[in-house]
Order: C-alpha cells, then sequence, then structure tokens
C-alpha cells in the first residue's frame, strides 16, 4: 500500500456557515470536501517546505527563516 492511499482521520471544526459554502464549491468543481483538503494540503506543505509534496516522504526540512532581520 502507498503512502499516499494510507488514510488518517482530521478532526476540524469551522463556521457551519464556511461548511455549507465549501460543500458546495466542492460540488460545483465535482470534487469532494476530502479531495480538496488534501489538494490544499499539498499544496501548504510545498509553500511551507519550499518544494512540492512527495508521497515517500516522512518528514519536511522547514525553510530556513531569517533570525532577527539582516545584520550590520
Amino acid at each position: 500500500m502507498s503512502l499516499e492511499s494510507r488514510t488518517a482521520r482530521l478532526t476540524i471544526l469551522i463556521d457551519p456557515r464556511k461548511k455549507a459554502i465549501f460543500e458546495r464549491l466542492c460540488a460545483e468543481e465535482d470534487a469532494t470536501p476530502s479531495q480538496v483538503v488534501r489538494r490544499l494540503l499539498r499544496n501548504y506543505i510545498g509553500q511551507r517546505s519550499g518544494h512540492p509534496w512527495r508521497p515517500g516522504e516522512h518528514h519536511v526540512k522547514k525553510r530556513r527563516e531569517p533570525f532577527g532581520g539582516e545584520s550590520s
């Protein structure tokens, strides 16, 4: 079984109005809310890590953020 096909549950609490709108928008693009959330997570991981999500990757190296700005 590939790592991408394994699942873990993520429970979130959101405003009921946002949930309804989100579900409607997902349906408009013929996608399930889970598919869209997985896509959002892959994009977020890619943005924060500096490289695209790779299913075999067990941890993500965090980009080094400058500490205290530029030195003089």
